[in-house]
């Protein structure tokens, strides 16, 4: 068996990776990867992409079909992953998310690929008021993001068939330690600061709904959606992935790592206009087809997680939310120093080439 990762060497990657290594010893894992955030390595010693088999350096936009020969499955994880990033670069979002999320699809089946995994995201519920949101409600995409996404799950189901089944997981919120940390995320954020300044600052006023994923049981159900029976969810499957009592208020993540991490000053503002991103989902289509693949991880326990990685690095900058560990940050140096061209495809300008 050979399975294609594309994306592999962002935050999720090395977790996906991991979990994959251990899950199926014998296949052959390769990685595809434009390598924007490969020197982000955080608390780990060794290279994550040691425990692939191939490690390509690819533009998802550009994929030979070559490279796609003798591949049995696909995990795609490649994206312009947040909304800053995606609002920043909208149409390269566009480009990357959605036309070459499609186009690699077709090329996959075209190949006799099998399967066909796509990271999709439970934003695309936008603002969603009277209840949980279940795969059939109504979508509210309010960002480039989660708009790439929405269209991409429909242009994805027009593809799919018996002979190339795709799942796409919509996944919640992530957090949690990585061998590429990110802390452009809303619990990865709060517990850096904590760490760091012994205060948390929430920018918004604290009300908005977010549903959170332990990057481990995001792995965990990467792994499901690669084994899953036809039966479980036919051709196309779009199922929510997270769990119910995973759905927070941001200001109770916050009080949560105040009680995790003692002496720790929360601030809201209240004064903030309304974060319009704010919705509850369910989750028991995904409960009830993968049983065995549930997510483990708790709260607390993804928080002393990150506490203790982020102390083992000797993290403490107060001013993270202007470093490398926020995404955007590490484009848009790229982009200063000339090696990013406007679409964020590298450019020949590398010293010393």
């Amino acid at each position: 068996m050979k399975i294609l990762i594309t994306g592999n060497m962002g935050y999720i990657g090395p977790c996906v990776v991991q979990r994959l290594r251990a899950s199926y010893p014998n296949t052959i894992l390769v990685g595809l990867d434009m390598g924007y955030f490969a020197k982000c390595l955080t608390n780990t010693e060794i290279l994550p992409e040691c425990k692939v088999d191939l490690q390509y350096f690819s533009d998802v936009r550009h994929i030979q079909k070559d490279l796609l020969q003798d591949v049995d499955a696909i995990v795609h994880l490649a994206a312009v992953s947040n909304d800053p990033m995606g609002n920043t670069f909208e149409e390269v979002a566009m480009d990357i998310n959605y036309r070459a999320s499609v186009e690699l699809a077709k090329k996959a089946k075209e190949s006799g690929v099998k399967r066909f995994v796509y990271a999709s995201s439970c934003s695309m519920y936008g603002f969603a008021e009277g209840g949980p949101r279940n795969e059939t409600s109504p979508l509210n995409p309010l960002t480039a993001y989660a708009k790439s996404k929405v269209l991409s799950e429909k242009d994805l189901e027009k593809i799919a068939d018996k002979s190339f089944m795709v799942t796409s997981l919509r996944f919640s919120t992530a957090c949690g330690m990585s061998e590429r940390l990110r802390l452009d995320l809303v619990l990865n954020d709060f517990v850096a600061c904590a760490v760091a300044s012994k205060k948390i600052t929430i920018l918004s006023d604290g009300t908005p709904w977010r549903p959170l994923i332990n990057t481990k049981d995001m792995a965990r159900a990467i792994d499901w959606a690669l084994r899953r029976a036809p039966a479980d969810g036919g051709e196309f499957l779009v199922v929510n992935i997270g769990s119910n009592e995973w759905n927070y208020q941001v200001k109770d993540l916050a009080g949560a790592v105040a009680k995790v991490i003692p002496g720790i000053e929360v601030s809201i503002n209240k004064d903030a206009p309304p974060d319009k991103r704010s919705f509850k989902v369910s989750f028991d289509l995904f409960r009830r087809l993968a049983p065995d693949y549930q997510p483990k991880m708790d709260l607390m326990t993804t928080i002393k997680e990150l506490k203790d990685g982020l102390e083992s690095m000797g993290f403490k900058d107060g001013d993270f939310r202007n470093s490398e560990f926020m995404r955007l940050k590490v484009l848009t140096h790229l982009r200063s120093k000339s090696l990013l061209t406007e679409k964020l495809e590298w450019t020949n300008k590398f010293s010393g080439v």
